[in-house]
């Protein structure tokens, strides 16, 4: 029997609950969801239905005791965030999970509506409280010193007491990514229960699988290199470059050639750019440092 682990001290409801000005809004919001999920609230005092929607929200944020968080946004005062953002009414709500918005709605809604919105975007962070975090965590640290056999096995071991557990399960699909079993692991995706085929962990175990699979067509890094110093408006040159990085290993040198990409065309290849370094974010985790550094970069370019 696998043991428990413990929980962490819930988060005082000062802490979970802030007003939000265009100065902060990158702190409190892009930067605070790399790691904890935030529901942001866009009112107005002269808005009526708002009075009634922002306690609600903030009782079930409360509720979830430090799963997530909410932002409260004036529009009035953060007209630019609001245009940036496309809000067109209010109230609108934003779900923020890893410097993006991922879900919303406009409007009111039921009480009931709101409750299950915030359990929707809590669990977007996972659950820390599980009993088999411990667990997990050992795995995870065997796949990183590269016993991806012995990872494999407890992850496997941990399903067999929870099936359902989106973090081991998508810990299975890493390691086989790991061993080179590229079709064993696309197997494990394709049967993955729908209660948590589209969990954070599971979808990070896509991303990682697609990076696996982009890397056997990975070009040589100098002579792509070369073609972009050639001719740096080479677009297709540079996403390529930024491919072959990745499958060295140079994932910050692959964000950093997908971040100028961006910079000087955005819209190139229906968004290409932008979707791969999704994937690069997805698959190398939240609390990678480049990871961190290339979200927040992204984030700035975006609003900017």
């Amino acid at each position: 029997m696998l043991e428990f682990g413990q929980a962490k001290p819930d988060a005082a409801p000062a802490d979970l609950i802030r007003d939000v000005t265009e100065a902060t809004f990158m702190a409190e919001v892009v930067e605070a969801s790399m790691t904890t999920p935030v529901i942001v609230d866009f009112w107005a005092p002269w808005c009526g239905p708002c009075k009634t929607l922002g306690p609600q929200l903030e009782a079930a944020v409360t509720a979830a005791k430090g799963k997530v968080r909410m932002a409260k946004v004036d529009v009035d005062q953060a007209q630019q965030i609001a245009a940036q953002l496309r809000i067109q009414s209010i109230p609108t709500v934003y779900a923020f999970w890893q410097g993006q918005p991922v879900d919303g709605f406009q409007g009111a809604v039921s009480q009931n509506e709101v409750q299950e919105f915030v359990k929707r975007t809590a669990a977007l962070g996972g659950e820390e409280d599980d009993g088999l975090a411990e667990a997990i965590a050992a795995a995870d640290e065997m796949l990183s010193e590269g016993a991806a056999v012995d990872a494999a096995q407890t992850f496997a071991a941990i399903l067999g007491e929870e099936p359902e557990n989106a973090a081991a399960y998508g810990g299975l699909v890493r390691a086989h990514v790991a061993l080179g079993e590229l079709d064993q692991a696309q197997a494990l995706l394709d049967q993955a229960p729908a209660a948590i085929a589209g969990a954070t962990e599971v979808e990070a175990a896509r991303a990682q699988l697609a990076l696996a699979r982009q890397s056997a067509d990975a070009g040589p890094v100098a002579d792509l290199r070369a073609a972009v110093d050639a001719d740096p408006e080479d677009h297709q040159a540079r996403f390529d470059l930024a491919a072959a990085l990745q499958a060295s290993g140079d994932t910050e040198g692959a964000i950093e050639t997908l971040l100028e990409l961006f910079r000087r065309d955005r819209d190139w290849n229906d968004g290409a750019a932008r979707s791969q370094l999704f994937t690069i974010f997805d698959a190398a985790g939240p609390k990678d440092p480049a990871v961190l550094a290339g979200r927040r970069r992204l984030s700035s370019m975006i609003f900017a």
